[in-house]
């Protein structure tokens, strides 16, 4: 197998092919498996709608950066002020990936080094705890430094840190693991508490959360969410914080993209009234997978101290990517691109109510649409699978109050970033969801032996999921990704 080789004697040659072929052509040397799995991925991509709300699709300059030699280097610390030697390239990377953040998001620190959005809220929490009870209990003790304490006096610092309060959004709710969530280790740092949603509206209430608030008197109020639908007033958040005392905490990593595109703006940016943001890099961001801390000022030289606290060596080829993405969020085709993000979305929801398909809170104001398939007698996991083998790739979900629980679920949660990359509008929105709305329609579950409807297994015409399937790659065909990858080439070397 001589891939490169015989692309450059095909003799048509584009730059971002042959970049791709150089790449997969040592790869296939090695491990052909791998590589194939690689243009399996590519292919199935290619002939699926993305509708998974927290994926994109990174641009391959974003993909460039990170395959490359800066992989190869330690370098615990942080910028100017590493554990090993050597590090130069690697500060100038990560300083301009932290500057180009600040810039982006009108920050006034950032911190780039965290692998994911959990790392990033990880190293959020040791940070707020570090400034806020372990740095005033230090001083109180007459210790400049934790290593000095003596036994009895670390133990007390250690209860004291081990016994703080933090109010987050329930995952039923629409909230994330790590708000709390007992099988999480955020509600084993935490004494945890949670807030929802109305039952009557599915929004959230301020007013029972000032109450909770005021009860708990939490050291971080913590908001954000991985499934929700509507604008939340970060303002009226940060003036209920200071009313206890708490630390306003936002975790925007579902919708960090519309933030730096202008799509959320006002009191629906968080960013100016959040003592600390997370984020992952990845989602509507359209970066790299990876991490980032946003904190004001106060909070600046304890989050960077994420390394040695909870994180180990970074990524600076990743840090490389997110500042590359960073540059590109800064153009004026990504307000273009988040706006048409939130368009798109509202078209989807809409489109499935046109089509009897009901959505959570009557349809959407940012990326997400939370459809309810529980009322087409059907489980979330049911729609899924189904959705999967008709050209659909999306997840499951739990809704608020959700009586299949959170495996199998009574909805699904949809997102709009990926099909928005492609370069797709509302009339293809509407056209998904009609496609959608008629393979869900004619889904029935099996029967248990015991006469009762399977929360699994289903029955689904073929003639429905070959007629799906058609228009989903009718659509796809007006929309490839990457077209610069020309994959007819490749499936002469894979089983595809």
């Amino acid at each position: 197998m001589d891939i490169l080789k015989d692309y450059l004697a095909a003799g048509s040659v584009n730059h971002a092919m042959l970049q791709f072929v150089a790449n997969l052509d040592s790869v296939a040397k090695l491990a052909p498996d791998i590589a194939h799995s690689i243009v399996k991925e590519l292919r199935d991509q290619r002939s699926h709608l993305k509708l998974i709300a927290s994926e994109n699709f990174s641009s391959l300059n974003v993909q460039a950066a990170m395959g490359n030699l800066m992989t190869d280097k330690y370098a615990e610390g942080s910028v100017r002020n590493r554990y090993y030697a050597g590090c130069d390239n690697v500060d100038d990377i990560e300083d301009i990936a932290r500057k180009e953040a600040m810039k982006l998001f009108g920050a006034e620190h950032a911190y780039v080094q965290p692998h994911s959005g959990s790392d990033a809220n990880t190293v959020a929490f040791w940070g707020i705890l570090r400034k806020r009870i372990q740095a005033p209990m230090l001083e109180e003790m007459g210790y400049e430094n934790i290593t000095d304490l003596p036994k009895e006096k670390w133990d007390k610092m250690r209860a004291a840190l081990g016994n703080q309060k933090l109010l987050g959004m329930d995952l039923a709710a629409g909230g994330h693991l790590t708000h709390g969530f007992r099988h999480n280790v955020s509600s084993q740092i935490f004494d945890c508490y949670s807030y929802g949603v109305s039952r009557e509206t599915g929004l959230l209430d301020y007013d029972e959360i000032r109450k909770q608030l005021h009860e708990i008197k939490p050291l971080i109020f913590l908001v954000g969410f991985s499934a929700y639908t509507r604008p939340i007033d970060f303002k009226k958040c940060r003036e209920m914080a200071d009313e206890v005392g708490a630390v306003l905490m936002v975790d925007m990593a579902h919708f960090a993209g519309l933030v730096a595109g202008g799509a959320m703006t006002g009191v629906n940016n968080p960013v100016p009234y959040a003592h600390v943001c997370t984020t992952t890099t990845h989602k509507t961001l359209r970066g790299p997978r990876g991490g980032m801390v946003l904190c004001v000022e106060e909070f600046a030289d304890f989050v960077d101290r994420g390394c040695p606290h909870v994180l180990g060596g970074p990524l600076p080829h990743v840090m490389a990517a997110k500042a590359v993405a960073f540059k590109e969020a800064q153009k004026p085709e990504f307000k273009t691109y988040a706006a048409q993000v939130v368009k798109n979305a509202q078209a989807l929801a809409a489109g499935l109510e046109e089509n009897g398909i009901t959505t959570l809170t009557g349809g959407t104001d940012n990326h997400i649409v939370l459809v309810n398939v529980g009322k087409l007698g059907m489980t979330g996991r049911q729609a899924e699978t189904a959705l999967r083998e008709c050209g659909f790739t999306l997840n499951r979900n739990s809704l608020p109050f959700d009586e299949m629980g959170q495996w199998y679920t009574s909805g699904l949660r949809l997102g709009t970033p990926a099909l928005t990359s492609l370069g797709m509008l509302e009339p293809e929105m509407k056209q998904i969801a009609a496609i959608m709305a008629k393979v869900l329609k004619n889904v029935t579950p099996a029967t248990t032996k015991s006469g009762a409807k399977s929360k699994n297994k289903y029955t689904l015409d073929a003639d429905i999921q070959k007629a799906s399937h058609d228009e989903v790659k009718q659509v796809l065909n007006r929309f490839v990704l990457y077209p610069e990858i020309d994959l007819d080439f490749l499936g002469k070397y894979f089983e595809l």
